[in-house]
């Protein structure tokens, strides 16, 4: 119990560093606190948001996918490979683009489940097989996305998933309806009772007849689907998808987890926290920005702030590990 009031703490610390981060911003950044910031922050977290979600399931599980950032932008290659190159309509390419994703995260689960290779080296593996095939099958040529232009052909697609042309947040309907309907998954069906008991004790799942490599299978194909969506908002918020990139978005993503109170031992995460966790690195990139900061000052600091987040989970896990001594 009082595991589970740390990191209910862990969630209004959260929420705090949320706030002090936007305040500190607001008042020695250059127009932070301007609603054109502010829609920059929200679309920023859209594919991040769709990240961590997926990456949740995963590590609650005790795993690990460090795929995740080169396959959003592979499957956001991909579908802007079959638009602007095949011709074939939109809407196809954006379901190629999610089934790729959910096809690499079954992969990454088959790995791990089937053939015991250690979640870190099986998803890393697989992140440097998107960086690279994105550049193969596109020849190294960006993919562009229609804009929200009146004269482009197909600019519903912003509209539907960014934002409309009175500046709606469409992309924060979507992620929040995602995360509604994922935290109703991880917090109310049996997927999410034999995630969390995976994580706590795989042996015992397994040993009462569960079958524990089909549960941490399927949260590696959320987290694949979790990716391809992630594609469909990153190409509406960008426009543009450039092979060999996204590796290191998954370090935004899972610090985002981890900042949220989800620990990487498995067993322990909020999915509600890990959205704080979005903002706060979604606030963080952009607030540093917004102080003129050049880009390796942006790396150094979130790198800080990802350090700082696994030092934090390492602490709660020694915790709870002196509380269950206390026990026994």
């Amino acid at each position: 119990m009082s595991f589970f009031k740390n990191i209910q703490l862990q969630k209004l610390l959260a929420i705090a560093a949320l706030l002090i981060l936007y305040i500190f911003f607001a008042v020695f950044g250059r127009n932070f606190a301007s609603t054109s910031t502010t829609l920059n922050i929200l679309s920023s977290s859209y594919y991040i948001g769709f990240l961590a979600i997926g990456v949740t399931f995963v590590i609650i599980t005790g795993g690990m996918d460090l795929s995740i950032g080169a396959l959003m932008m592979c499957s956001g290659l991909i579908g802007g490979l079959l638009y602007r190159t095949v011709g074939l309509p939109l809407w196809v390419c954006l379901i190629a683009a999610v089934a790729f994703g959910t096809l690499v995260g079954f992969i990454n689960g088959i790995l791990v489940t089937k053939m015991k290779l250690p979640p870190f080296i099986a998803t890393l593996g697989t992140m440097m097989v998107c960086l690279g095939f994105g550049s193969i099958i596109t020849k190294t040529n960006t993919m562009y996305y229609p804009s929200i232009s009146v004269a482009e052909k197909d600019n519903w697609f912003s509209r539907v998933f960014l934002k409309t042309q009175q500046n709606f947040p469409m992309g924060l309907v979507f992620l929040v309806a995602f995360f509604v309907i994922a935290f109703i998954v991880l917090n109310k069906t049996k997927l999410g009772r034999y995630t969390f008991a995976v994580g706590s004790n795989e042996e015992a799942v397994r040993l009462s007849g569960v079958n524990s490599d089909k549960w941490k299978c399927v949260a590696y194909v959320i987290s694949g689907f979790s990716s391809g969506l992630g594609a469909i908002f990153y190409a509406a918020t960008y426009m543009v998808v450039i092979p060999n990139t996204g590796n290191g978005m998954e370090l935004d993503a899972i610090a985002a987890v981890v900042i949220g109170g989800t620990s990487l031992a498995g067993g322990v995460g909020s999915l509600t926290g890990t959205m704080i966790g979005v903002f706060i690195m979604s606030v963080l990139s952009n607030g540093l920005i917004s102080m003129r900061l050049p880009a390796p000052y942006q790396t150094f600091f979130t790198g800080i702030v990802v350090i700082g987040a696994v030092l934090l989970d390492r602490y709660r896990t020694k915790k709870a590990n002196e509380v269950k001594k206390v026990k026994m």
